[in-house]
Parts: C-alpha cells; sequence; structure tokens
C-alpha cells in the first residue's frame, strides 16, 4: 500500500465523457482518459483491504489491491502483469464492464469507490504504448489441436488459454471478422473495434489461428472438425432474441435490437449496405423496447443517427436511487442505472407492457402500451398484472425490440453444427453465453478460461 491515507484525502475523480454535443456527432468512443498524475492518484485510493471484496466480486478473480498499488508507483510493467495474470483482456473490460469491483469496494460504504475500471484500461493502454504486451507463444507445443467455434469473448478467452498452456488452437468465426459480440453487438461509441484488431494481431501472433467467413456445418463439415482436433469447444453465445407477439408485430419497421447494432458496426467498418435495407433512425421517432445495456446501446446508435425522438420503455418498476435494505453492501446494488447514452436525450418510462403495435400501409406508427403493477405472491415471485389505466398510444416511426436473448438448445446446435456423430462426446465442450446463456462480457471470458482448464486436462488423459 503506497499511500496509506489516500482514500482520506483523494476524492474519486473519473475521466467522464465527452460532451453531449461533441460525442453526439461521431462513433467515438464517449469516455475521457485523466493525465497519468491524476490517475495514478486515484489508484492511490485503494486500500489495500485485508478482506479485497473487489477480488471478491470479480469473476475474474483480479488482484484489484497489488496491481492498484503498482500503478500507483508509476511501475506500469508490474501492474500490466498483475491485472494479465487474471485477466486476459484488460481493454475490453476495461470499457464495457459493468465494475463490479466497485460496487464492492469497501470505500462505498462511507465514500466513494476506487476507479477500478479506468485504471484498469489505463494499465493495458500503457502496458500496449510501451511495448509490453507481447504474443503469448508458449515454450513447448504439446501437439495437441483444439477448434474453438465461435470467436466472441468467450471463445477468444478459451483460444488465448489453451494456445499458453501449449496446444496448436484454430478459432472458426462464421462471420467476416472475429470477435462476436466485441465486435457485432457493442457500439463503436462504447468500444472502437480497432482494440479488438489490435488484440488479435497480439494472439495470431502467439500462434491461434483464425479462420472467419467458416460456418461450421456450412462451409466446413463438422464431422472434419469432429475427426480432425482432439478437442472442440462451442463459444457460439446466446444470439437468439426474444421475440414479442403481439398484433400488429408484422408491420416494417419494427426490428431486433441486434440487427440494427450489427448493421450500424458494419457500416461504420466501410460495408456497403443497400438503401433499402437500412436501418436508419434518422428522421424518426424511435421506441426502444427494453430497458437493459443492449436498449442503451440503441439509445445511442439513434441519437448519432439523428432520430427526431428516442423513448425508451421497460415492462419493470423504476429501480430506486439507493440500496434498499435488502440490498446491503458489497452484493450488487440493484439501484437505477443511468448510461452515457441516456444522458444524451432519451425518455424513459417503466412498467409498461406492450400490447400492440399501430401501422398506415404496412408500417408502424405507434405502439399501444398499458401500466402495469409488480407484486410478490406467497413463495416469493414477482407477479405482474395490469393496473387498469387507460392504455396509451407512443408514437413511432421505428420500434426496436432489447427484450434479451436465449441460447440455441445445446442438442439442436450439436445437430446444426454437423457435430452431432453419434459417438461419444467427452472431446466436445461448451463455454460462455453458449452454455451459461447471456451475460456480462466478464463472465464469458471468466467462462472461457475455465472451459480451457477443463480442455487441459482432458488432453492430458490422451
Amino acid at each position: 500500500m503506497g499511500k496509506p491515507t489516500g482514500f482520506i484525502e483523494i476524492p474519486r475523480k473519473p475521466g467522464g465523457y465527452r460532451p453531449v454535443q461533441e460525442r453526439t456527432g461521431d462513433f467515438g468512443e464517449v469516455e475521457q482518459r485523466l493525465n497519468d498524475e491524476d490517475r495514478r492518484a486515484q489508484a492511490a485510493r485503494c486500500m489495500d483491504c485485508g478482506v479485497p471484496f473487489c477480488h471478491w466480486a470479480c469473476l475474474l478473480g483480479n488482484r484489484n489491491p497489488e496491481w492498484q498499488d503498482a500503478l500507483y508507483k508509476g511501475n506500469y510493467r508490474e501492474a500490466y502483469e498483475l491485472l494479465t495474470a487474471t485477466n486476459p483482456f484488460p481493454e475490453f473490460t476495461g470499457r464495457v464492464c459493468p465494475a463490479l469491483c466497485e460496487k464492492s469496494c469497501v470505500l462505498n460504504l462511507h465514500n466513494e469507490p476506487v476507479t477500478v475500471r479506468e485504471n484498469e484500461c489505463a494499465v493495458i493502454e500503457q502496458a500496449f504504448e510501451k511495448g509490453y504486451v507481447k504474443p503469448g507463444s508458449p515454450f513447448v507445443r504439446t501437439g495437441k489441436r483444439v477448434a474453438v467455434i465461435g470467436s466472441g469473448p468467450a471463445g477468444l478467452a478459451v483460444a488465448d488459454r489453451l494456445n499458453r498452456l501449449g496446444h496448436k488452437v484454430t478459432v472458426y468465426e462464421a462471420r467476416d471478422a472475429a470477435g462476436g459480440l466485441l465486435r457485432y453487438g457493442i457500439p463503436d461509441f462504447k468500444l472502437q473495434k480497432s482494440v479488438i484488431d489490435r488484440r488479435l494481431e497480439i494472439m495470431e501472433a502467439g500462434g491461434i489461428c483464425f479462420r472467419v467467413n467458416n460456418a461450421v456445418g456450412k462451409d466446413i463439415e463438422g464431422a472434419e472438425i469432429y475427426n480432425y482436433y482432439d478437442a472442440v469447444c462451442l463459444a457460439t453465445g446466446a444470439m437468439i432474441p426474444r421475440d414479442l407477439a403481439v398484433p400488429g408485430r408484422n408491420l416494417s419497421g419494427i426490428h431486433f435490437a441486434l440487427d440494427f447494432l450489427m448493421q450500424q458496426n458494419k457500416m461504420i467498418r466501410g460495408i456497403k449496405v443497400p438503401e433499402e435495407q437500412r436501418l436508419t433512425a434518422e428522421g424518426k421517432h424511435v421506441l426502444i423496447i427494453g430497458g437493459g445495456d443492449t436498449g442503451a446501446d440503441c439509445v445511442g446508435t439513434a441519437i448519432r443517427q439523428k432520430a427526431l425522438s428516442v423513448t425508451q420503455i421497460e415492462i419493470m418498476p423504476e429501480p430506486p436511487s439507493e440500496r434498499m435494505a435488502d440490498n446491503p453492501w458489497p452484493y450488487w446494488p440493484n439501484v437505477l442505472r443511468t448510461s452515457s447514452s441516456h444522458l444524451e436525450g432519451c425518455d424513459r418510462r417503466w412498467s409498461l407492457a406492450t400490447k400492440g403495435f399501430l401501422g398506415k400501409d404496412g408500417r408502424v406508427t405507434a405502439a399501444k402500451v398499458i401500466g402495469v403493477t409488480w407484486s410478490r405472491s406467497g413463495s416469493g415471485q414477482r407477479v405482474m398484472s395490469e393496473n387498469g389505466k387507460k392504455s396509451q398510444v407512443l408514437k413511432a416511426d421505428m420500434v426496436l425490440l432489447c427484450m434479451g436473448f436465449l441460447p440455441e438448445a445445446l442438442d439442436a446446435l450439436v445437430k446444426k453444427l454437423g457435430l452431432d456423430t453419434g459417438r461419444e462426446s467427452k472431446k466436445l465442450f461448451v463455454c460462455g453465453d453458449a452454455r451459461t446463456g447471456p451475460g456480462l462480457v466478464l463472465r464469458a471470458i471468466a467462462g472461457g478460461i475455465s472451459a480451457a482448464e477443463d480442455i487441459d486436462t482432458y488432453l492430458k488423459t490422451m
């Protein structure tokens, strides 16, 4: 602990966001960076707790007090080595993680937490600038071959760990570039795709082979994959969107969120989309159904596309502004979260259920919604009921459905990929959202690391 009184003397100082009028004119990252002196001062606020709850809350088990101390002392190499001992991709989590560690920081009891996520991002960016980040080439190769199907955060994590353990890894990606959800689902204003490309170059230099535009079961037979490799890991994510079965759903102008976000990300990459296929919010009243992170990403994207208005509705009640008595520290706080996108101009409404859509000439013009009330059943389950208030009509030229995702059923996935060989499938593994359902990028990375350890154990028995 470099500065024992740091948490007393130094107030929390986040980097903050670029000005609204500036950032909504482009898709550049919204977060600003502190200078080196201020960032090291923020690291000095870490108390090096005897029981570091930040470590407990982090799904990767990051040793935050140790690398924070190194950062405070200006030893970026040591901070980088300590951080990456548990986290292979701090440049991703340092940008898109909701910072579970900060919510469990002991300073949250009476003060504001350490800026752990931003400090993490600063460490890895300095490491790249100073040339500390090197390919993870192993000293010895085992001769074992592993196929990873899917290149999202889980697929990248399992590939990175297995490669460092000496196995030869090939990653198969159905789309035109690796990255999965990181590339196609997260807007550039949160995660610039150059950050992903930089990491992929490091992984390729370390010996990992990426085969893009290679859909297993279509472009290459699943049986060929199964027979050639010593182990196969499915990291295909959870990409099936929840739909809304209400009258008027077939009207044009109603889209799944991921279709909207993916298209914008492709266009930023320079991929041309025919005008008649453009999903644009420009000049439209946009209604976003769903109050999660994907919904917030749609808010920011619609605003940058020059929407006339953006309204986001959520079927659940508005969360409280502060922790409730039944939600104590250090657990995740179930409180209202406001993203940078919400600060750019968005009407947020709660406890509204969508009853149907209205249209003209086959296009959506409005949505019918009604207020709902939530209560608890005798068993403690949440129960929703319409509260009897008159239904409302919300103007909408474009509707984006952001109600979550589902993983494909494992048996169906294996069959679709052509991996249903009828043989004993000890060498077939599953990780990330494909296994657990949709969740945090952090959890997907942790799942990939865990799967890699299981695969390594299996390969040692062969």
